[in-house]
């Protein structure tokens, strides 16, 4: 398993190079609402981007999630509504988005064809059904108990922060400490090593996917009860989000390599992007370009380094 500390470093000079022009030129960004504004909004992005992970590091991305995000959202949403048991809502939530995981999961392995192709399919498929379905009409006055999720805390600290993290060590712990975890890292380094090796492939991209539609339904119901209201087009643009998220925090799109320290760490850059605009008076319309130069300089940066690394391995060969 490579992992990449270079990105992760990398990130954490950008973040404090950012800071210190903040400081000098908008010394009001660090007040305690902002930055806890900033947390809350990191929170459903890191939670999407760890399920994007799952799948990336098979080598297999998923694109529908902004899709999924709107089929649980609005699932979740209208069994609030009915008065439901917020337990209850929850928990069929997360069954709903694993079971869209799941069949993007078995569209890959029985089609046989790439993730981008099947999700780029059912990113359509769920959000046409979703539209067709309610109309395009939004939920509207969610019930109070439902909003606890995003609203309420504990300890002071808001609700959405305590998910994000306690995601975060879940999926630490998964990935480091249980057989599955690293399996994720063997299919996506060589599909063919880990079946030689005795995994079954299908299993772990099952898996992975499920897990990834699972944890874009936690992201939807964090994301969802900061408002009255659920909108048919919430999620629209959540994929290149958590992507950014994921292939600038240095996880390989093509699988075998990534960390989530350093995908905590891209999403928390992906989400403080538009609001360090903001005070630094620049037109947030930017704030889409800027993703995209982020995505650019990432792959950019593996693609050089694998040169140098392969080019190291040549002459270490030809010295021998």
């Amino acid at each position: 398993m490579y992992v990449d500390r270079g990105r992760q470093l990398s990130i954490v000079v950008f973040l404090v190079a950012i800071g210190g022009i903040l400081l000098l030129f908008a010394p009001t960004f660090f007040n305690a609402t902002n930055l806890n504004n900033i947390m809350v909004n990191a929170s459903y992005v890191a939670i999407g981007a760890l399920g994007q992970m799952a799948v990336v590091l098979t080598g297999q991305p998923d694109i529908s999630v902004g899709s999924i995000l709107a089929v649980c959202a609005m699932s979740a949403g209208v069994m609030a509504k009915t008065g439901m048991p917020l337990v209850a809502v929850v928990l069929l939530t997360i069954l709903i988005g694993a079971t869209l995981g799941f069949v993007n999961g078995f569209l890959v392995t029985r089609l046989g064809i790439h993730s981008i192709i099947v999700t780029l399919g059912t990113l359509g498929i769920y959000r046409g059904a979703l539209l067709f379905f309610t109309g395009g009409a939004w939920v509207y006055d969610l019930p109070a108990s439902f909003r606890w999720i995003a609203l309420g805390d504990v300890l002071g600290i808001d609700n959405p922060i305590w998910i994000a993290l306690l995601v975060i060590i879940a999926f630490a712990l998964i990935l480091s400490r249980t057989r599955w975890g690293r399996s994720l890292y063997a299919v996506g380094s060589s599909e063919e090593a880990a079946r030689l090796s005795g995994l079954s492939v299908n299993r772990v991209l099952l898996g992975a996917f499920a897990l990834n539609g699972a944890l874009v339904a936690i992201a939807a119901m964090v994301y969802a009860t900061r408002f009255s209201t659920v909108q048919s087009n919430i999620g629209t643009g959540y994929e290149f989000l958590v992507i950014t998220a994921v292939v600038v925090g240095g996880a390989h799109i093509f699988g075998g390599s990534g960390t989530v320290f350093g995908v905590a760490l891209g999403a928390l850059l992906v989400a403080i992007t538009g609001t360090v605009l903001v005070f630094l008076e620049v037109s947030a319309f930017w704030e889409q370009s800027l993703h995209g130069v982020f995505i650019l300089l990432a792959v950019g940066f593996d693609v050089l380094r694998s040169r140098i690394r392969r080019k190291r391995r040549t002459v270490a060969t030809e010295a021998t």
